[in-house]
């Protein structure tokens, strides 16, 4: 028999988000009281105040710390809240059958099925354990803000990147959409240091800056050319 996958969860606070280093939940707050010299600590409230990102406590968001990939991809799954809800199934997904080293019990495994059956292209063999590169990251979350905005492809003009020798060649793409979207933005001196390690703070700030963008498209704003 047909079945569709229950997604309530996905859109209560408690599935939103999981950044806990063992999978935590916190309940939505106070402010985070560790972020007050980091560049953006607005936005990491913010969202915080809508239940979009949790931290290892209630006041507590360690900005510094390493994204690691299973935390990476709650932040895209659980930000953007993709779902399976658009999708019939004969039987539940399973994550250990997509992803070889995603066991099906894992606090991310959800996040990793809804991410991978809403265009985001998370490769089958990628470990949840180790760092998030910022080109990585990036990749991943303008796959999944272009098709849960359903946004249409758009010519650009590619942005000088003092760096991009650096860059994966399949990730050019998506990181000078990034810039155009102004999700990204690249360093004083140019550069966008694609190998970098991402930080909590960081996936946070570029999180909140996708949510502005798709907001601002269906809200009617122009789209970028």
């Amino acid at each position: 028999m047909s079945m569709k996958k229950n997604t309530i969860a996905a859109f209560t606070a408690v599935t939103l988000l999981s950044f806990s280093l063992g999978g935590q939940i916190f309940a939505a707050g106070s402010s985070f009281k560790d972020i007050d010299q980091v560049t953006g600590k607005d936005k990491i409230n913010s969202l915080k105040e809508q239940g979009l990102i949790k931290g290892i406590s209630d006041t507590q968001f360690l900005p510094a710390s390493t994204v690691t990939t299973a935390q990476g991809i709650q932040f895209i799954s659980g930000g953007l809240q993709l779902s399976l809800a658009a999708i019939d199934f004969n039987k539940a997904p399973q994550a250990s059958a997509l992803f070889s080293k995603v066991k099906d019990n894992a606090w991310y495994a959800e996040a990793f099925i809804n991410a991978h059956y809403n265009g985001v292209n998370i490769p089958a063999d990628i470990d949840p354990a180790k760092p998030m590169t910022k080109e990585l990251f990036t990749t991943l979350l303008i796959q999944g803000v272009e098709k849960a905005g359903n946004l249409p492809m758009i010519n650009i003009v590619p942005v000088d990147i003092a760096d991009a020798d650096a860059l994966e060649p399949s990730y050019q793409g998506t990181v000078q959409r990034s810039l155009k979207y102004k999700i990204n933005t690249l360093d004083a001196g140019g550069k966008f240091n694609p190998k970098s390690q991402i930080t909590r703070a960081e996936a946070a700030i570029m999180l909140y800056n996708a949510l502005e963008y798709l907001n601002s498209v269906s809200d009617g704003g122009s789209e970028v050319k």
